[in-house]
């Protein structure tokens, strides 16, 4: 986990950068150019430094803390999985970092990068966020014990929900009902250096469709919002050839888009099918077909991995996945 007699002047020294630069490199990596961030945290790692440990931390050993990575500022449902961590750790009485990162859809967080050599948490849970390979390698060299969420990597325990099979149920529930074409709403990928689950749900979609690739369009927002999805929904409306069905990548999307096509004078599913995922209280209230997931029991699932892991670390990676259910309402 670390050499208690390690300090940021060594690391500096050995990096041959300030002591300003390496806690940058540390807490703002963004502030840093890759090229000396990777050398900084390299170099940390190496030598086994453990930054933000009291001296008596460093002697047991343990922190009392963890940290958990997600998008939690994009996305409603990281904040209700950390409830579910929350809940877990509790009556452990140990602390939870929260740390932000950009959306899923984006480039790896500059910060998941400095995580694997951060000494002041015990354990590390990162949700939602692509694990690359330079990552990874360091968090299995240097970093402590770590559980993905919603992300995958044979080194890991994970806690994943089956992406694509949710994609084949909606799919296959429209196609059932006479849709032959349907758009898939979602925020743009800005990075192709790894699967998301959007790509896996349109999988899903394309094989519920007899695997005709063209059968779903692709309805990109500029932004991952409410307004965004009714906006677009205006645009799709006006169309001769819009879809006879739209699947949004979570369900606020959805209401955006049910809100659009009100805005149009349409109406779903007479005009357009309209369905979602999540199946929080929102698409409840706007009877709208979802996805539903259960957010919180995946975080206490995730929760519950990590602190076996911490306990014992000398365990084998273990891979949960979580069935999708389909939650039919009147918007199809």
């Amino acid at each position: 986990m670390g050499n208690s007699s390690v300090t940021i002047y060594q690391v500096a020294q050995a990096a041959g950068v300030s002591i300003s630069t390496v806690s940058l490199a540390l807490n703002h990596p963004d502030r840093v150019s890759s090229a000396t961030r990777d050398r900084i945290i390299g170099i940390a790692g190496e030598l086994g430094y453990r930054p933000g440990a009291t001296a008596s931390e460093r002697a047991k050993r343990r922190t009392g803390r963890i940290a958990v990575l997600a998008p939690f500022s994009s996305y409603e449902t990281y904040r209700t999985r950390l409830i579910g961590i929350l809940e877990t750790f509790g009556p452990d009485d140990v602390e939870v970092v929260v740390l932000d990162s950009p959306s899923a859809a984006e480039a790896s967080s500059p910060l998941l990068e400095t995580l694997p050599v951060r000494g002041d948490v015990d354990g590390l849970l990162i949700m939602g966020v692509p694990l690359g390979e330079q990552g990874a390698d360091r968090l299995r060299r240097w970093g402590p014990p770590t559980v993905l969420v919603d992300s995958v990597h044979p080194a890991f325990s994970t806690v994943a929900f089956n992406d694509e099979h949710a994609g084949y149920l909606i799919a296959a529930h429209l196609r059932d009902h006479g849709h032959e074409r349907l758009g898939y709403l979602h925020e743009p990928q800005r990075s192709t250096d790894y699967v998301s689950p959007g790509q896996l749900r349109r999988r899903g979609f394309i094989r519920a469709l007899g695997g005709d690739a063209h059968a779903v369009e692709e309805l990109t927002l500029p932004h991952n919002t409410f307004d965004a999805a009714r906006a677009l929904a205006a645009e799709v409306a006006s169309r001769s050839d819009r879809p006879t069905a739209v699947v949004a990548h979570h369900d606020v999307l959805a209401a955006g888009f049910l809100a659009g096509l009100r805005d149009a004078g349409l109406r779903a599913p007479a005009d357009i099918a309209v369905a979602g995922f999540d199946d929080g209280p929102l698409a409840e209230a706007l009877d709208l077909t979802t996805i539903r997931q259960h957010f919180a029991d995946s975080g206490r699932r995730a929760a519950e991995l990590l602190r076996s892991l911490i306990r014992s670390e000398n365990q084998t990676a273990s891979n949960t996945l979580l069935t999708p259910e389909l939650i039919i309402r009147k918007t199809t």
